[in-house]
Parts: structure tokens; C-alpha cells; sequence
């Protein structure tokens, strides 16, 4: 497969009564990338986490997958996904949750065991029989980020990971995401407003009114 993993040409997104989201975005996603998408909030840094994982279809221009598979294949076996929002399964355990996509891929008996080394790696394996209401928001996104990671995906796209984080918890959070990627070949795009997460980046695209408006260091750069 190719060492491209996404590109998206000309990317545009329109909601009712007008409004843009996206505005003729062009990007591209390589292997190993390590990218912060920061901006305002409304600069459409979600609607494009979203479209490069294919849970939204831009409305003008085009998205490829090209070191990815097919669409029907990208989630969650090769795209995971951490949302900004609250997204565990409120009647399964912090632990099912987590082990979560492996049943979906059929992979039961790996669940289990997959789920509790992750959490145990976050600092987390006190909350494995925990139900998502017993947690705090900051839990629930470390959790979200291990359900994110279990496939061992190509790719990882999070909104917003270390919001609910104080400075120390987001810091050792970040860490271990980056040691557990070191080495995998998979690229972390993350939507960050944390000044401090986006400088461990190597590359920063800055959103504003729905385009992107820099991307340094530029990724079609020799």
C-alpha cells in the first residue's frame, strides 16, 4: 500500500442555510505523520477530522485512501477514532468498551486481554469494571483514546483528547500515545486547542474559517 495515506483535494463542506464549514482544503496524510490541527473554535477542525475518517462526505472536492483500503474497510480496523464528545457505550464496562471494536471485527477472544494491557499502559486498570457514568471526563477521554488504539489502526484521528486534563495527567497521557505509535507506522492527527500538544507535533495545520490557512512544515515538501 501506499505510504499516503490520505488526500484530500479541494475539500469542501456545506451544512443548511449556507453554511461552509470547509473551504477548498487540500491535505494530505502520510504514514508515521504526527500532525495538530489547531484554530478557533469553529474553524472546522472537526468536520475535517471527520471527513478524513469517512464518518462525513465533503460536499465539493475529493478523499482518497489510498494507504488506507477501501472505504467499507477504514473503521475501525484501520481508522480510530477519539471524539470531543462523550462516545463510551453507557451499559458496557470501561473495559468492553474498550475491547469494543475487536468484537465488531470478530475478533472476541482478543478483546478482553487487549483492552486490559491498554488500560494497564494508561495508568487506567483500576476502572475496568467501571461503568462510564462512575467516570470523570478526563477518564472517559483517556479510555476513549485506548478504545481508539486496539485495532492498531493506520491511522488515529482525536478531537480535543486532553480538554478535560490538567497539565501533569495530559502530559503523561500524551507520553504513553506517543510511545505506544513510536515505531507503528501509524499517523496522529490531533485537533488540539493545548498549545503544549501541538508543539510535540511535527507538523501543524492551522484551521481558520473553514480553510487551511498554513500547514508547516509543508508535507509536499522534498
Amino acid at each position: 500500500m501506499s505510504d499516503t495515506l490520505v488526500v484530500g483535494k479541494r475539500l469542501g463542506r456545506d451544512f443548511q442555510r449556507g453554511v461552509a464549514a470547509l473551504r477548498d482544503v487540500h491535505c494530505r496524510i502520510a504514514s508515521d505523520a504526527r500532525i495538530a490541527m489547531v484554530g478557533p473554535s469553529g474553524s472546522g477542525k472537526t468536520t475535517l477530522l471527520h471527513i478524513l475518517g469517512g464518518l462525513d462526505k465533503p460536499t465539493s472536492g475529493t478523499i482518497e485512501w489510498p494507504g488506507l483500503g477501501p472505504f467499507e474497510e477504514l473503521r475501525p480496523r484501520h481508522v480510530g477514532l477519539v471524539f470531543q464528545a462523550p462516545s463510551l457505550f453507557p451499559a458496557l464496562t470501561v473495559v468492553q468498551n474498550v475491547g469494543l471494536p475487536l468484537v465488531l471485527a470478530a475478533d472476541p477472544a482478543s478483546a478482553e486481554p487487549a483492552a486490559k494491557a491498554l488500560l494497564a499502559s494508561f495508568g487506567l486498570d483500576e476502572l475496568g469494571d467501571k461503568l462510564p457514568e462512575e467516570l470523570s471526563g478526563g477518564q472517559s477521554q483517556r479510555i476513549a483514546m485506548a478504545r481508539a488504539l486496539v485495532m492498531k489502526p493506520k491511522l488515529v484521528l482525536a478531537d480535543e483528547p486532553t480538554g478535560q486534563l490538567d497539565s501533569i495527567t495530559a502530559q503523561f497521557f500524551f507520553d504513553t500515545v506517543l510511545e505506544r505509535l513510536e515505531g507503528t507506522g501509524t499517523a496522529l492527527v490531533v485537533a488540539t486547542h493545548d498549545e503544549a500538544v501541538a508543539a510535540r507535533m511535527a507538523t501543524r495545520w492551522t484551521m481558520d474559517h473553514g480553510r487551511l490557512v498554513s500547514e508547516w512544515p509543508r508535507q509536499d515538501a522534498a
